[in-house]
């Protein structure tokens, strides 16, 4: 079973979600060449995270969710962010609760931490910025890099950003 962990942006300009959507597959079929399956492991973070898991299952693979803090469901403002993530929670075959009780700096690294313990390779749907704050994609893929994780940088040509950097 191979493990492919995902860290990526958030704030996905329009059309950016559509681009992954065409460039995941195969992506994922090169990481899994060989492998007796696929398993991948996500924040369920909108964006990046959430375009992956649904790539994964999408894949035939099984999907396992380590959420940052308790109430992390409660953070989604958006309805339809929230649809996505309770379809997504539904579909996971393991579901871990990181032990913080509120959104933090900490509890979101502590989350990306966990993943990749866990994987053989991650997947950074990433600008290649680096972090205009503490923790996000950067900090995990170096985090990763540093573990001598294989990192795949995934940012297909048209991707953006939805925030100004």
């Amino acid at each position: 079973m191979r493990m492919i962990a995902v860290t990526g942006h958030m704030d996905l300009a329009e059309g950016t979600e559509r681009l992954l959507r065409a460039a995941l597959p195969a992506l994922l079929t090169e990481l899994t060449a060989g492998a007796d399956g696929l398993t991948g492991l996500s924040c369920l973070a909108p964006g990046a995270d959430s375009v992956f898991a649904e790539a994964v299952l999408a894949a035939g693979g099984t999907l396992e969710v380590v959420l940052p803090f308790h109430d992390y469901r409660g953070s989604l403002a958006d309805p339809a962010v929230r649809e996505r993530f309770d379809r997504l929670v539904a579909a996971a075959s393991e579901v871990t609760v990181e032990p913080y009780p509120q959104a933090s700096l900490a509890a979101f690294e502590a989350a990306n931490s966990a993943l990749l313990k866990r994987a053989d390779a991650l997947v950074a749907v990433w600008d290649g910025l680096p972090p205009a704050k503490g923790g996000g994609t950067a900090t995990t893929v170096a985090e990763a890099r540093a573990a001598g994780l294989p990192v795949h940088v995934l940012w297909p040509e048209g991707a953006r950003r939805a925030s100004a950097r």
